[in-house]
């Protein structure tokens, strides 16, 4: 019985499957432009298909009059089949650029369909030519099209409804409008609104024309626009929903693990537990990153969770993610050792956004020229009748976290509930019974609201454990009826307090942009920078940039730099863009009779799974 030998690869064959490696790696390394170039390729294959079946001049060639030959039927159909194919080229161009697989597949079955149809209406070969080229390069090119679909709800199909409806209406109107020399009579724009509305649902409508030909051509066509909305969205209803990004409950059990060990670290760690973000967990399980996906960003908040030395190991999941759905991966709010060892593991830049104010309670004091005006204005409102609680939300019955919620919520300025980086987004849960809650009362006077019921609450501070002697602010409301001054009260009883539940600092708001402020107004500024804070100051008028800063300096904190972390300066925009939705100053959901009750901020309602809605 023969026994099998191995044998030793020889150094010859080692060095020829490195080589293999190496340039197998490379040519997985993806193209930057590639996409980008297919998508405007496909764009523009896309509108030329649709202006051709549209307007008859661009369909007269010199083989037109061969077209003759053929059944009637044959080149209408062709003509709206090339209308269906260039619209749904242009809507999904954009995934394209993105590198979906999915678009990648049906882009490759549509533009031979295209070309075919082309070259049956006899006309205008080029166009099949540039198709039949781009799909080639498509093709050769497949590996760089490998992006997973992005998570979508079935609301989707509402939004294709009614954006596909507005174009279908709009591109009906031009069909049924550039054939004047064939309209019989003269009619109408009602009329010709009645044609299309008829004509998507594939029906005749009042107008009649001297040419059966072009009569076929304004039905077929307007029966493909009412298809093609009636396809996509259909699609986009019936395919499996994906879930919404959600911290579920086992995650969050781990989560909380980490932040126990490691949470003393960063003040914003406690904000992973938002519970509408995803996590995900480095390889040994040591460190976690928590994020949500808005408009194509992969966006984190402050530092990954856990232990430092593993967040290499969660960083590379995080960036696998992001390359295998084609997301842009950003982190907004970090420190400036996690911007090191992002820039360092994932290539990525950073961009200062501002600062953290943070104030150590055991050097904290009222007296002093510096705290002057904070000193009068808290014995002021003192003398206004108002008084704080401080304690711990484990601290309050049912009763008092329900009160302290509802106030909260109807103090709220917005229908939308904003934050993301450094909010919680929810009160008075189980699992929160560390947090601080600080609480401004004043007894009601005749007439006042809340006199019958003797609601003394005028105001609510709410912050988050940051490990075990640090403290993080999350929530500032007040009822708008009180008096001025009630927030400087409620920070001063707050430090003033919370050294006796053992906390030794507290992080106050985050002031976007403090440096630049800072500087540009100290004597000596240059141009440019006074340029730059009098466009800060400007913007202050919508966003509350220059009042956050001067509000957290007047408790004279020490400032910790935060970062944005981002691939390119290209996609600064996006990014901010997606930070900005975020935190829910840019809101792009359903209108009102179509959103759910924004429950942030809120308590879950008894025996009820708490949930947090996206802000």
């Amino acid at each position: 019985m023969s026994v099998p030998v191995s044998v030793e690869p020889s150094p010859e064959q080692h060095r020829r499957r490195g080589l293999q490696t190496l340039r197998n790696q490379a040519a997985a390394v993806p193209r930057a432009w590639l996409p980008g170039a297919v998508g405007y390729a496909c764009l523009l294959i896309g509108l030329v298909n649709i202006a051709s079946a549209i307007f008859p001049k661009l369909r007269k060639t010199k083989v037109h009059t061969w077209a003759g030959q053929l059944p009637g039927g044959t080149t209408t159909l062709a003509a709206a089949g090339t209308l269906m194919v260039g619209i749904l080229l242009v809507v999904l161009a954009h995934a394209l650029r993105r590198r979906k697989q999915r678009a990648w597949r049906a882009v490759c079955v549509l533009l031979p369909v295209g070309a075919a149809l082309h070259i049956l209406r006899w006309h205008q070969i080029g166009p099949a030519v540039v198709s039949l080229v781009l799909l080639a390069v498509m093709l050769v090119h497949r590996r760089e099209f490998y992006a997973k679909a992005d998570p979508r709800t079935r609301w989707r199909a509402v939004f294709n409804l009614v954006v596909m409806g507005i174009v279908s209406v709009l591109l009906g109107l031009l069909i049924v409008s550039v054939h004047p020399s064939s309209e019989i009579g003269h009619p109408s724009f009602t009329d010709r609104i009645q044609q299309v509305a008829y004509g998507l649902f594939a029906f005749e409508g009042p107008m009649r024309f001297h040419s059966d030909r072009v009569a076929d051509l304004v039905y077929y066509s307007l029966a493909a626009l009412g298809l093609v909305t009636a396809l996509t969205t259909a699609y986009l209803l019936l395919r499996p929903e994906k879930p919404e990004p959600v911290l579920t409950a086992e995650d969050e059990v781990k989560v909380r693990g980490l932040l126990e060990r490691h949470g003393v670290r960063d003040s914003l760690g406690y904000f992973a537990l938002r519970r509408d973000k995803s996590v995900l967990f480095s390889p040994t399980g040591k460190a976690a990153i928590s994020y949500r996906v808005i408009s194509g960003v992969m966006l984190a908040s402050g530092d990954p969770v856990g232990d430092v030395e593993a967040w290499p190991g969660a960083i590379k999941v995080f960036m696998a993610e992001a390359r295998a759905h084609a997301w842009v991966p950003a982190v907004v709010g970090c420190s400036e050792v996690g911007g090191e060892v992002w820039t360092r593991e994932a290539g990525l830049d950073a961009l200062e956004l501002g600062d953290e104010a943070i104030v150590d309670t055991a050097t904290f004091s009222l007296s002093g020229r510096a705290m002057r005006n904070v000193r009068q204005m808290v014995k002021r409102i003192e003398r206004n009748g108002y008084s704080c609680q401080v304690r711990r939300v484990g601290e309050l019955t049912l009763e008092e976290k329900r009160r302290i919620a509802d106030a909260a919520a109807r103090w709220r300025g917005t229908d939308t509930e904003r934050g993301f980086s450094m909010a919680l987004g929810r009160f008075g849960d189980p699992g929160d019974d560390g947090c601080v809650v600080v609480t401004a009362h004043k007894a009601p006077e005749e007439g006042e609201p809340g006199y019958a019921t003797g609601d003394d609450l005028r105001a609510v501070l709410h912050f988050v454990p940051w490990g075990p002697d640090g403290i993080s602010l999350e929530l500032m409301r007040r009822d708008r009826a009180s008096d001025p001054g009630l927030n400087e009260l409620l920070i001063v009883a707050a430090l003033q307090e919370v050294p006796a539940l053992g906390v030794k600092r507290v992080s106050l708001n985050f002031a976007m942009f403090r440096s630049a402020l800072a500087r540009g107004e100290r004597i000596g500024a240059g141009p440019v920078l006074r340029a730059w804070r009098g466009l800060l100051v400007f913007l202050s008028r919508w966003f509350q940039i220059e009042s956050l800063y001067k509000f957290n300096a007047k408790f004279q904190p020490e400032w910790e730099p935060r970062f944005l972390v981002y691939p390119n300066t290209r996609d600064l925009p996006r990014i901010g863009f997606a930070v900005m939705q975020a935190e829910a100053f840019i809101t792009l959901g359903m209108p009102k009779f179509g959103r759910k009750k924004q429950r942030q901020g809120l308590m879950p309602e008894p025996a009820a799974v708490p949930v947090t809605e996206a802000a």
